[in-house]
């Protein structure tokens, strides 16, 4: 039992952090997109997220909640290390929040403003989420390639973002703004890629651990399925965004799933790149992890939390599914 707890919290915080990724990923694509759309574009793309917006930001309070007391010990050292990108993110989501409600309440002459406002937090929260991603990878140790590839992934991750918020329009809207939206998609899919392509030669050369554990016999053999499912979907995704008549069929999900299959390979990766550090050859999850009479404690709560915000999302996704209309206050 005292060797299942640190692994079940750990695969519980990873799913919480990875749904996010996808889920609220989205959400910030489409605050980086906001500035390219008309007025009335700008309504239906923030009405399209408005629903969704606490159920997908749960999530990441919920894998954050998991280390806190689950590895009470690796949450110090990752926020100590991470003080800085984190405020900025939550500077970001803050600003996001009140700039979703005020873009209405402000009335039309400050609208443009909470539209920048809405831009500029995405930006800036999808970066910081990018540095404290690539940070995390290289075991929180300041270097200067370190601080390199993190601020790689800084830059890269809002491009999946973008990716993710286009495909969710094409599910979500009609008309002109579905084509705007396919455009924006095409424009980011080359970017996220190469972006991929730079992290996933720079993570070997960061990290001896990981490089290591990739390119040695049999588990390089082993891994292939990762990278190969990760080109296949990109290329897919290419494929598509050039047939728009496809796309407007109703199969723009299939977008969306392939680059939620990106991410959860990418996660896979992550997670067979590090195990069973929690922090990178610094830290294991057993030396992480609460006292056993502790985590027996919390698993309850954790068992029946996460099928319930897991519920709670389906039910909420299913509720407001289909086209979104312009967003109202009234």
């Amino acid at each position: 039992m005292s060797e299942f707890l640190p692994v079940f919290f750990l695969c519980a915080m990873g799913l919480a952090l990875l749904v996010y990724v996808i889920l609220d990923g989205f959400d910030l694509g489409i605050g980086i997109l906001l500035p390219f759309a008309d007025e009335h574009e700008k309504n239906i793309m923030v009405a399209s997220i408005g629903p969704f917006w606490d159920a997908n930001e749960t999530w990441i309070v919920f894998g954050v909640g998991i280390l806190l007391v689950a590895f009470p010990q690796a949450h110090g050292i990752v926020l100590e290390a991470l003080y800085i990108p984190v405020t900025v993110m939550l500077f970001g989501l803050i600003l996001r929040g009140v700039a979703f409600d005020f873009r209405v309440k402000a009335g039309d002459d400050r609208r443009a403003l909470w539209n920048t406002a809405f831009f500029l937090g995405s930006l800036v929260a999808s970066m910081a989420q990018g540095w404290m991603l690539g940070s995390y990878v290289t075991g929180l140790q300041p270097s200067g390639m370190n601080l390199a590839f993190s601020a790689l992934i800084a830059l890269t991750l809002p491009a999946l973002y973008v990716m993710l918020g286009g495909a969710w329009l094409m599910i979500k809207t009609e008309d002109e703004l579905f084509e705007k939206s396919v455009l924006w998609t095409r424009r980011a899919w080359l970017p996220m890629g190469v972006g991929l392509l730079l992290v996933s030669i720079a993570t070997p050369l960061v990290s001896e651990q990981i490089a290591e554990r990739w390119f040695t016999l049999p588990s390089a053999i082993g891994l292939l399925p990762i990278p190969l499912s990760c080109t296949i979907a990109f290329f897919g995704i290419g494929w598509l965004l050039r047939r728009p008549d496809i796309l407007r069929a109703g199969y723009a999900v299939i977008v969306f799933s392939a680059l939620a299959v990106i991410c959860v390979m990418a996660a896979l990766g992550l997670a067979y790149s590090i195990f069973p550090d929690i922090v990178l050859g610094r830290m294991t999850l057993y030396e992480a992890a609460a006292a056993t009479g502790s985590l027996q404690f919390v698993f309850w709560g954790v068992a029946v939390t996460l099928p319930l915000i897991g519920g709670y999302s389906i039910y909420v996704y299913r509720v407001f599914s289909g086209k979104a209309t312009e967003l109202s206050y009234e």
